[in-house]
Parts: C-alpha cells; sequence; structure tokens
C-alpha cells in the first residue's frame, strides 16, 4: 500500500486531521508510527463507539499504524461513571475488550489494549501531569472539561475534574504517539496538548477527529446547554447519540427485531442529508464496513437497488428516488449483518454482558 491509498484509508470520514501535512510527513519518515483512542469505560457500547469508531481503528490499523484502545478507568472514576466504582468501571473496560473482538477490530494483530492504570503506576506519568498543568492556565484546563460530557459554563465542579484535561495530554506524551484520535468532542483536549508540546519542546502529535453520530429521534429543539464556543459543535455533541438514551441509540449487541424497531421509528426527513440519522448511519457504518448497500424497495417502485458509493445513495434520496422507509430498511439490514458477529460471540460468552446489564439496571433505580 503506498503513501496515497494510506492517506486516503486514515482521512475517509474524518471531520478534521490536525494537520495534513504533518500526517503525510509521518507516514513518509516513520515506519510503524503510534497511534491511540481513550475511551471511559461508562456503559453499553452502541454503534457510535463500536462502528463509527472502530472503523476508523481498522483503517488506521491496515494504513499500517501500531493501535492502542486505552481504557481510561482512572478518567472514568475522576468523571463519576457507573457510580464512580472502579471494580464497575474495570468491568466495563473488560466488556469493551470483548466488544471490540467481536467487531474484529483487533485482528489485524497491530492493535493492543492499556488501561490508565497501567500508566498510573509510573511516576513519570504523573510528572508529565504536572509539566502540563504548570504550562497551562486554569481557565484553559477548564475550558477543556467539556471533553468529560461538561457543560462549558457550570458554575460548580469537582477538583478531581481539573486533572482529568492533563491527565488526557499526558496520556499521549506517555503513550509516546504520533497520533490522537477521537471524535471532534475530543478536540480541546489534544489541542491542549499540541500547545504543551510546543512550550515544552515535546513531540506534537497528529490528531485525527471523527464525526459525532447522531442520535435516531428527532432533535424537540436545538440543545440550550454549551459544549463548546463553536455552536456547530456545541450542537452535535447536544445531539450525538448517548448510552443514557437506549431509544435513541443502536447497542452494538441489540438484536435483529430491536435494530428494526428503532430504525423504523427513527427520524429520517425525506429528500434531506443534513440532520438525517439514517444517512448518517449509511455513510459513517455501512459503507466503510460493507462497501456497498442494498436498499429493499418494492418492484411497484423500481425493486431493489444496490449502490456502491455513499454519494450515489444520498443524490438517489435527495431526488426523492428513495423513500424514507425503504432507506430505513436497507440500513436496518446491514446494521443486522455487520453486527451479527457480536450477537454470536456474546451467545457464546454471555456473562460480561449479564453483568453490565445487572450494574446498568442497578444504577438505572439510584
Amino acid at each position: 500500500m503506498d503513501i496515497e491509498e494510506r492517506l486516503n484509508l486514515i482521512v475517509r470520514n474524518a471531520e478534521e486531521i490536525v494537520t495534513p501535512n504533518e500526517l503525510r510527513i509521518l507516514l513518509e519518515t516513520t515506519s510503524r508510527p503510534k497511534a491511540y483512542w481513550g475511551f471511559e469505560c461508562s456503559g453499553l457500547m452502541h454503534i457510535g463507539m463500536g462502528l463509527v469508531c472502530g472503523s476508523k481503528i481498522k483503517d488506521i490499523a491496515r494504513a499500517g499504524f501500531d493501535f492502542t484502545i486505552f481504557l481510561a478507568d482512572w478518567h472514568s472514576w475522576i468523571n463519576n461513571k457507573l457510580g464512580g466504582l472502579m471494580e464497575n468501571i474495570r468491568l466495563c473496560g473488560e466488556y469493551f475488550k470483548q466488544c471490540f473482538e467481536a467487531l474484529g477490530v483487533t485482528s489485524a494483530g497491530n492493535v493492543r489494549f492499556v488501561w490508565a492504570s497501567e500508566l498510573a503506576d509510573d511516576i513519570d506519568y504523573w510528572e508529565k501531569v504536572i509539566r502540563i498543568a504548570k504550562s497551562s492556565s486554569l481557565l484553559r484546563v477548564r475550558r477543556a472539561l467539556t471533553i468529560m460530557g461538561r457543560e462549558l459554563d457550570m458554575a460548580d465542579i469537582e477538583t478531581a475534574w481539573v486533572f482529568y484535561p492533563c491527565m488526557q495530554a499526558a496520556d499521549i506524551f506517555q503513550l509516546e504517539l504520533d497520533m490522537a484520535c477521537g471524535g471532534i468532542d475530543q478536540r480541546k483536549a489534544h489541542m491542549l496538548a499540541r500547545d504543551v508540546a510546543e512550550k515544552i519542546g515535546w513531540k506534537k502529535p497528529v490528531c485525527l477527529h471523527t464525526p459525532l453520530l447522531s442520535g435516531l429521534q428527532p432533535p424537540a429543539k436545538i440543545p440550550e446547554s454549551r459544549y463548546d464556543e463553536d455552536a456547530k459543535i456545541s450542537e452535535k455533541i447536544g445531539l450525538k447519540m448517548s448510552k443514557s438514551k437506549p431509544e435513541s441509540c443502536i447497542f452494538v449487541h441489540d438484536s435483529p427485531e430491536e435494530i428494526r424497531a428503532k430504525i423504523r421509528a427513527a427520524y429520517c426527513p425525506p429528500k434531506q442529508e443534513e440532520g438525517n440519522p439514517i444517512l448518517e448511519h449509511a455513510k459513517y457504518i455501512v459503507f466503510p464496513e460493507l462497501g456497498i448497500m442494498e436498499v429493499p424497495r418494492p418492484s411497484k417502485y423500481g425493486g431493489p437497488i444496490t449502490f456502491e458509493k455513499y454519494g450515489d445513495l444520498r443524490d438517489a434520496y435527495l431526488r426523492g428516488e428513495i423513500h424514507p422507509l425503504d432507506l430505513k430498511n436497507g440500513v436496518a439490514e446491514a446494521l443486522i449483518k455487520i453486527l451479527e458477529p457480536v450477537r454470536e460471540y456474546f451467545r457464546r460468552r454471555p456473562k460480561l454482558l449479564d453483568e453490565m446489564l445487572r450494574i446498568e439496571a442497578g444504577l438505572s433505580q439510584l
């Protein structure tokens, strides 16, 4: 695979690369660059994480990177995930490992898992946290707290939260990464790392940011909460798929019946791409995973049709040649096919999933 092919694979469907030129130079000068993606261990895995993030991890690994999936147990504890109990958080991380394994994300052989607690055992890591904190203003760090899913204008915060952005930046340097990956909502932490690298003289990471998959339900209104100074990014964060709204997201182990029901009830405005979660699912999940998409139209409307490019599907939909219900049916069946290995995996090994469901049920009653 030449550099152009590797570049195209890495950047497809990315929201932002900081910077494209630095990425090209990295590929030209480093034989085995290192990248990572950090995940809070916070609950059941939905397809925004498992398939949007998972597909991009597979792309980057195929492009020759050694990839670290970072299980951020300390960060999850700071952010009060799963009741703030480390035993729940660690169990969730093990469950994440199984989900990624079932999705084929780790099959390339150059993808590994690292726990935040492994880094926390090293005094050099905490030295980096302090150096980052000394190189950053409190205002800058506080504005970065939105990476935790916290609002920009919070009146009161826990002191521990202030550690979080400094730790996330330190993770990048401790792992000696060439590229940091995350959703566009993680941009502030990555920019903090790049700024600190310039001040201290550390290696500045290339940053890759992916879009945030929207929830399935129609937006009742633009969210009032502010998660970013950029109004468009703030809106995307407010509308993203969230495991806390199960009716608006698809979990990686949902049954075919659940997938069909959720997609059937989803928001899908006719002849419209912007703000259409079903077209998002086709663009960011179906085509990267399958390379094609079949739309099962009734014969009286032209019969089934297969698309090999997202652009062709989008154009046909915008022209009104594809009915929203037919688009939904096509996306639902594609997702069912993509997620079949996960359902089979947990049919054979249900223990961790059952434990996670028990934890989630207990927390929902609090």
